[in-house]
């Protein structure tokens, strides 16, 4: 599709698709580079702007990068109010801020409707690097935020969500992921990927596919938003959530028993997800031991297995491991 464009400091490339480009800088650091952004998820400016800032500093978490600066991206409406706008780039500032980067510049267009994102440039070791690649069979999943977020915005799209699920979903869209890369970064994970537009399955079957391996997913361990399914059984999916139905999941296969509203919401296009972890089971038990210690969330979903494509079962996994305690208003299903 694209001539080669193979350099020998590009040490992740379009040659094997990550969460973001990789460039060798030195025998010892990489940069690392990504860019994202979309229109709005949420209605509050300010909100929306922190969202799409913190969407686009996951990939540098992703790839065990520590983020130095971005640059914003920017299409607004002409008659889009002064202030609009300014909450939308001041809500993305501190989120680059909280990051310990700064926003150095960036480009603006007028367009019909909002769009705003980040190129974001990072910093990382190559011994520390994090990719798709290198999961092996025995490996356990760990997953850092709950699940729900794409019916969620959508039934406010819609008109049809609570405000305290909005106010949820919000808060947990701005989060950063970057204690839990920290955590993943510091326990010798290498291997990962965060969760997005083709929500957990669609990463996760990237992930598997990059490793050459299977994966057995435990829906039972597994975050939920506590409005999640609710907003799912009356049918406030986002068009990509049966986009990635369609072209993952033919590799996908489902316990007997578990419907349809719960393998949507597997499908589920996320925003500003968490990170997808595939670790060791001792590395694993250090990132939840010390996940547990700072308060940080992370659960064991699931486990590498030989082979290919992706089991989902109903049961919880079967690891002698502690997730972190169970945080309020999320739900997890019992079959």
């Amino acid at each position: 599709m694209f001539p080669d464009q193979s350099a020998p400091d590009m040490l992740v490339g379009l040659g094997a698709p990550d969460d973001a480009a990789v460039w060798r800088l030195d025998d010892e650091q990489a940069l690392v580079v990504t860019l994202d952004f979309f229109t709005p998820v949420v209605d509050d400016p300010y909100a929306y702007g922190a969202i799409a800032a913190a969407n686009s500093l996951s990939d540098l978490y992703a790839m065990g990068a520590k983020p130095l600066f971005a640059l914003n991206i920017a299409a607004m409406p002409a008659k889009l109010p002064v202030s609009v706008v300014t909450a939308i780039m001041l809500g993305g500032a501190e989120k680059v801020r909280e990051a310990g980067a700064v926003i150095a510049g960036g480009h603006s267009i007028h367009d019909d409707e909002p769009k705003y994102g980040l190129v974001a440039v990072g910093l990382a070791r190559q011994s520390e690097l994090i990719t798709k690649a290198g999961a092996v069979p025995g490996d356990i999943l760990l997953l850092s935020k709950p699940l729900g977020t794409g019916v969620i915005t959508t039934a406010l799209k819609n008109g049809a969500a609570r405000d305290e699920d909005v106010e949820l979903v919000t808060d947990w869209m701005s989060r950063l992921n970057a204690a839990a890369g920290e955590i993943a970064r510091q326990a010798g994970v290498r291997v990962g990927t965060d969760i997005t537009g083709f929500g957990l399955l669609g990463h996760a079957a990237e992930l598997a596919q990059a490793s050459s391996v299977g994966l057995e997913i435990s829906l039972g361990s597994i975050p939920f938003f506590q409005c999640a399914l609710e907003y799912a059984h009356k049918g406030h999916f986002p068009g990509g959530s049966a986009d990635n139905r369609l072209f993952f999941g033919e590799g996908v296969q489902f316990e007997i028993g578990i419907d349809e509203y719960m393998q949507m919401l597997l499908f589920d296009a996320q925003t500003s997800g968490g990170l997808l972890l595939a670790a060791s089971a001792d590395k694993a038990d250090k990132v939840l031991s010390e996940a547990r210690s700072t308060g940080i969330p992370i659960w064991p979903i699931g486990q590498v297995l030989a082979g290919e494509g992706i089991k989902v079962r109903k049961g919880v996994i079967q690891a002698n491991l502690t997730p972190t305690p169970d945080v309020e208003m999320l739900w997890f299903f019992s079959g």
